[in-house]
């Protein structure tokens, strides 16, 4: 299932992915929020890319490789909605890592409002979350930018302040 974007391509991810998708999740600037830290080992990053396109086969959607309609060859992220543990509730979760050279481009915002599209139009859900770590001043200004509230905070990385959730709902069509 490919969605499009006024400049973006979402398109599930496929193996050819792999060197991209490690290149990014490696990369110290794109896991400088990220507690678990870079994805450093290129078979972990196997692992991962094999369980979304596991996700995909099994749902219908997950995580898009993300490129630009100018250049839709080149991947410059990935992100999108999947399922996933706060703690021990299991949510639907809007997430997203940009290549560098993606940064401050707006990319983040368009993908994130074609997710919950997604997310509310297609899929019906009634609501999406997001995690957040307190400093990460650019992707609050995201979450909030396409109607996210935050809702709550999360203990989830052991010995740092909690992060932070977001969420966004669904809302029913006035009549």
């Amino acid at each position: 299932m490919i969605n499009t974007t006024v400049r973006l391509l979402l398109r599930p991810p496929t193996l050819a992915d792999l060197e991209v998708f490690h290149a990014i999740h490696a990369d110290p600037a794109t896991n400088q929020f990220n507690p678990a830290g870079p994805m450093t080992d290129r078979q972990h990053a196997e692992h991962a890319l094999r369980a979304w396109l596991g996700h995909w086969q099994h749902y219908g959607y997950g995580q898009w490789a993300i490129c630009t309609h100018h250049d839709p060859e080149q991947v410059i992220g990935f992100g999108g909605i999947a399922p996933r543990l706060y703690g021990e509730v299991e949510r639907l979760n809007l997430g997203y890592r940009f290549a560098q050279h993606a940064w401050g481009k707006g990319y983040a915002s368009e993908l994130a409002a074609a997710s919950l599209a997604f997310a509310f139009e297609d899929l019906r859900k009634p609501e999406v979350f997001a995690i957040v770590r307190p400093a990460h001043l650019a992707s609050i200004r995201v979450l909030e930018k396409v109607g996210m509230q935050r809702l709550d905070t999360l203990d989830d990385v052991p010995g740092q302040a909690p992060s932070w959730v977001y969420r966004a709902e669904r809302t029913s069509p006035k009549v």
